[in-house]
């Protein structure tokens, strides 16, 4: 199951809107056939896995990182292939918390006389699997709020000079963690402001994400590098109905797809913003500023993780950029909490990492 799992680790940020999933057959210690699921619409894990062991499957146990599917959808059903194979017993990480799959997977193979084992290594199989479980529960992708900051909360200087904070080794798994996103967001004073690119560039093998600009006032300039890429990749500007027509149309016309949202208080309404990616499949976002939209995602409810890099600097200043800026709040009471924290050194920089309570659905 462990080598399933590193398997299914491989698909994260390819495979949406299924789920990234490895399979391995193996006959008591030995692994006779492996495979990963890699794309929507190309076969799963566990036929690839199965048609590289061949007849070596029959009789052979399956080892699966979530229920095996028992529904037609772009691909036929793998509980089929699972018993055509001959499949002895089938052990699954952690149950489809898909409603069209869910428990009929398990149900279909017990049914055809397979003996099924559920949950060995659940808890790794579901950390795996976060933003695709967000996903299904609640339609919109696991938003994960990427920040780095100097040890008193700056992103920048007074002067807007951000370049660079942390080191070298937080950048580069900051790109690690854009290889797995299906989507990173920012805000248009971010494009304005240090006009990035928001590719994976650091990650050999890499590609490059969803690039998606909160702009209520369509204020992006079409020739902006998020726009203008030589990358696979698309860029998606959501704006509100406060954004003049030919500002949209400009940006349409450089490629951008533009999204015309509803907006709160003059933003983009951030809640309708996720549904509308889930929607297109979207399990996964990495929001990586600026402090006004990390602060309007946070109390939108819409971030579940957050990932806090701190470089060993003090940048001070009243007038220095914030992380997250916005209202906050009133009393310490109401200050948001993170649970399962945890702290990571990265060169010289500290990740810090935890949850913020459930995505309401």
């Amino acid at each position: 199951m462990r080598r399933a799992l590193a398997l299914a680790e491989q698909g994260l940020g390819r495979t949406s809107p299924n789920p990234a999933v490895g399979a391995v057959v193996a006959r008591g210690e030995a692994i006779v056939g492996e495979g990963r699921h890699r794309r929507a619409g190309e076969p799963h894990a566990e036929r690839i896995a199965l048609a590289n062991a061949g007849e070596a499957a029959r009789g052979a146990d399956i080892y699966v990182t979530l229920e095996p599917c028992c529904h037609y959808g772009r691909t036929p059903p793998c509980t089929d292939a699972i018993v055509e194979a001959g499949i002895s017993r089938c052990f699954y990480a952690m149950p489809d918390p898909d409603p069209v799959c869910a428990g009929g997977g398990d149900a279909a193979l017990r049914a055809a006389g397979v003996e099924v084992e559920a949950g060995l290594l659940r808890a790794q199989a579901e950390r795996l699997l976060e933003a695709y479980i967000t996903h299904r529960r609640t339609g919109r992708p696991l938003v994960t709020l990427k920040l780095a900051m100097s040890l008193d909360g700056c992103i920048a200087t007074r002067a807007g000079d951000s370049r660079w904070i942390t080191g070298p080794q937080a950048r580069a798994r900051v790109h690690r963690m854009r290889n797995r996103m299906d989507a990173i967001m920012v805000g248009v004073g971010t494009v304005l402001a240090d006009d990035p690119s928001l590719t994976t560039r650091e990650v050999p093998g890499g590609r490059d994400a969803l690039r998606v600009i909160c702009d209520s006032q369509a204020r992006t300039p079409p020739d902006a590098r998020v726009i203008a890429q030589d990358s696979d990749a698309g860029c998606v500007i959501a704006t509100t109905d406060a954004a003049h027509e030919t500002r949209v149309e400009a940006l349409r016309g450089a490629g951008a797809e533009v999204l015309v949202l509803p907006d709160v208080e003059g933003r983009v309404d951030l809640r309708a913003l996720m549904t509308a990616l889930g929607e297109r499949g979207v399990l996964s976002v990495l929001l990586e500023g600026g402090g006004a939209l990390a602060w309007g995602a946070l109390h939108a409810g819409i971030v579940g993780k957050v990932a806090l890099f701190y470089a060993p600097v003090i940048i001070g200043g009243a007038e220095a950029i914030r992380g997250v800026t916005g209202a906050g709040v009133e009393g310490v009471a109401e200050a948001l909490a993170l649970r399962e924290v945890t702290q990571t050194r990265i060169g010289r920089d500290l990740l810090v990492e935890g949850y913020v309570g459930a995505v309401e659905s």
